[in-house]
């Protein structure tokens, strides 16, 4: 997954030994993390001068601006995901908290497969999100979507964990009964859903229709004939129309 750039991060904690050790996971991550603060104002600051694609928050904070304002701030302003980590699991600060929908809640301690569960949840469920705004995106109706986030990529859900999968590094897709099985670059996974559906999932201009039971991505064709096309040294079978679309589509 060479090809992506890491997820932008901004950590919102007043804690310094608990901000160092997020920073830490972070990195060993490959998560970029743009920015720690302590504060709601300084968060504020970095997210009108900076691109977040995501916000880990505290509840509590160095002033008396919370981090649930925070989370209201974000929610009316960016529209990107944030997760709120703090020392309180309480019924009424939970309560509180729910009403800015946060993408997440994580209570500390943590440990590093907590916070990277966490995230890659939250990112997942923005993904599906935005999946379901399709149209309200195509007309500019959902404001200041962060550029690039997402863009490239989806994420896969594989023992447990959910995997960001560059579109670049998917070779093909094969339907198998009520499942999908997807070949990367670097490995395989197993889904559940259609061709149909998983199609309208992906870039329409990289990735087609090949076969009734094939989703190609047509940068990683190796070779063709009039009733195959070889993606990944493995022969998968083509229906007419692909054959017309590749046969007017060859550059040769």
């Amino acid at each position: 997954m060479h090809s992506q750039s890491p997820i932008q991060i901004l950590v919102v904690e007043d804690n310094l030994v608990v901000s160092d050790s997020i920073e830490r996971m972070l990195v060993s991550m490959n998560y970029e993390l743009v920015a720690s603060v302590i504060d709601y104002e300084s968060a504020v600051a970095i997210l009108k001068t900076n691109s977040i694609q995501l916000v880990l928050v505290d509840i509590v904070l160095a002033t008396d601006r919370t981090g649930i304002e925070l989370g209201a701030h974000i929610r009316s302003e960016y529209d990107i995901p944030f997760i709120f980590i703090t020392s309180n699991s309480d019924k009424s600060t939970v309560s509180k908290a729910k009403l800015v929908k946060p993408n997440g809640y994580l209570v500390k301690p943590f440990e590093k497969q907590d916070l990277f569960t966490a995230i890659e949840i939250a990112l997942f469920n923005y993904q599906d999100q935005l999946n379901a705004l399709g149209p309200a995106i195509q007309n500019n109706s959902y404001k200041k979507l962060p550029d690039g986030i997402l863009k490239d990529s989806i994420f896969i859900k594989k023992q447990h964990i959910f995997h960001r999968i560059a579109f670049n590094d998917i070779q093909y897709i094969k339907s198998d009964n009520v499942y999908l099985e997807i070949y990367t670059t670097t490995q395989s996974f197993l889904v559940r859903s259609t061709l149909k559906d998983y199609l309208n999932k992906l870039p329409l201009e990289t990735f087609h229709r090949a076969h009734k039971s094939y989703i190609v991505n047509i940068n990683h064709i190796q070779a063709l004939n009039v009733k195959d096309i070889v993606v990944a040294d493995k022969i998968i079978p083509i229906s007419k129309d692909f054959k017309d679309f590749l046969i007017r589509s060859m550059n040769s």
